[in-house]
């Protein structure tokens, strides 16, 4: 099936009396004012963690098929132009908040689990969307890998920041060797408390966790998360391919068992008849980690985990719905992930909360086929590497941390707070001519655009928000270690 733009599907639904259009051009009444509560779409967001596109098929990939994910995106909508933050931490706090990170202040990375030094993601201090959804009468369960709160200090973490019900991997603990297995033996935290799940493989309690959910929720409206484990090291082997040893055919096997993890809640939603009311989002933490490089639309593509280049922040990011989210579209509109809790709102029908400010436009209206352009006209990345302690809290590294802001064509790469690189990214997808000395007027027309925005950011960074947690006795352990894990 050939992946459409938007121009070329809209104008083909407007002469089609092809089902599937007429029902997702009837989505206006779903989401109006005085809905039945139960017309609100359930969402579900999968966001693996340390896949770039170059390993899915359905980008290009030319290393191995995932036909689950190729499946949702041929019967939806794959961006083309989304971003994620370089980084673990920053794109989850991104993520949960609607914030950049020079504004909610985790701009690097800070393993909370590992590192502690009484700080964590305070829900005093910081918003989330599910309890924004909450306020919508949204049922709403997390599974995965959260990794900004010490469940050991902070046991009902969870429900602070909005969810009912829980099923996490600790992240890896200091001082509790246990905590560090995801795969094998995963150590995990629910309502029950922590404990190692025995002779199972964490990705399949997950998802077992979040299909039972969905079974119990069916007649509410649902908010499910699953920041996955995979395709994080260690390198593993899988349920379905037990025997794999080598690095590269494990990293495979684990990208394989990705999508044989999307494919089981897919059938859930399907068997359960949730399908059609459910808007299923796929994505990625940050790009692919460096030692691993992947052939993609003709190119090699070298992991980028960390780094500002594209391979480091470009996500695969899929939106499926059938009925309601056009199908085949191939969307070039921008999108980066401060969007995703003003369009989780919209969708919900519900109000932002007036004194918090979010930084991120909702897409709402662009998924669902009513509108044709992004609000975004540029998108940013940044935050990377280990944050620091200072006067024994956790700041950032740099007071303005290198970032990148781009638009449709040319991004810009502000390096010690000076812009630095430029680069056409529609003739140089691989940023290997810099333009930031070219006196061409359209480039540097681009150039001032840009400039612009980034002199619309502060100009100094904040620091994450935080109330300390008492300090407990393996900070003073693990005190100057510091990791990007």
């Amino acid at each position: 099936m050939k992946n459409f733009n938007r121009r070329e599907f809209l104008t083909l639904a407007a002469g089609s009396t092809v089902a599937a259009v007429t029902s997702f051009s009837g989505c206006n009444s779903q989401f109006s004012k005085g809905r039945h509560p139960l017309k609100q779409p359930n969402i579900i967001f999968i966001m693996a963690d340390d896949l770039g596109p170059e390993w899915l098929s359905c980008y290009g990939g030319e290393e191995m098929k995932t036909p689950n994910l190729d499946k949702l995106a041929k019967e939806g909508m794959q961006f083309s132009n989304a971003y994620s933050m370089p980084q673990c931490t920053p794109t989850r706090v991104t993520l949960l908040t609607g914030q950049y990170p020079f504004r909610h202040g985790w701009v690097n990375h800070w393993d909370v689990p590992r590192w502690g030094a009484g700080c964590h993601f305070d829900p005093r201090h910081n918003i989330t969307f599910a309890r924004v959804l909450k306020t919508a009468g949204y049922a709403t369960a997390a599974a995965g890998k959260w990794q900004i709160n010490d469940f050991r200090v902070q046991p009902d973490a969870m429900e602070k920041h909005g969810f009912d019900e829980y099923c996490m991997w600790t992240g890896f603990e200091s001082q509790n060797p246990p905590s560090a297995k995801r795969y094998w033996d995963p150590y995990i935290h629910t309502k029950e408390g922590s404990k190692t799940y025995k002779g199972r493989f964490g990705t399949d309690v997950f998802v077992d966790f979040l299909i039972d959910f969905m079974r119990r929720h069916k007649s509410e409206p649902m908010m499910l998360y699953f920041p996955m484990a995979l395709t994080h090291g260690p390198l593993t082997n899988t349920p379905l391919e037990p025997d794999v040893e080598d690095k590269v055919e494990r990293h495979k096997a684990m990208v394989r068992y990705t999508d044989h993890a999307v494919g089981r809640l897919v059938k859930a939603l399907d068997d359960l008849k949730l399908r059609d009311n459910t808007i299923v989002i796929f994505t990625t933490d940050n790009g692919t980690a460096k030692k691993m490089t992947a052939q993609m639309n003709g190119r090699k593509v070298k992991g980028g985990k960390a780094t500002l280049g594209e391979p480091g922040i470009r996500a695969p990011f899929i939106v499926n719905c059938p009925g309601f989210v056009p199908a085949g579209i191939m969307e070039k509109e921008l999108t980066d992930f401060t969007d995703m809790l003003p369009t989780f709102a919209e969708l919900a029908g519900v109000e932002l909360p007036r004194d918090v400010v979010i930084d991120g436009r909702s897409i709402a209206k662009l998924i669902l086929g009513k509108e044709e352009d992004s609000p975004r006209r540029w998108i940013m990345a940044m935050g990377f590497s280990a944050a620091k302690l200072a006067e024994g809290r956790v700041v950032g590294v740099k007071q303005f941390a290198d970032r990148v802001v781009r638009d449709k064509q040319y991004k810009l790469w502000v390096l010690d707070g000076k812009s630095a690189r430029l680069f056409d990214l529609l003739a140089d997808p691989a940023e290997t001519n810099n333009l930031i000395e070219s006196t061409d007027p359209r480039v540097v027309a681009a150039r001032r655009k840009l400039e612009a925005v980034v002199q619309s950011f502060p100009g100094k960074d904040a620091a994450p928000r935080y109330d300390p947690t008492p300090p407990q006795p393996w900070d003073k352990k693990i005190k100057g270690k510091r990791g990007g894990k």
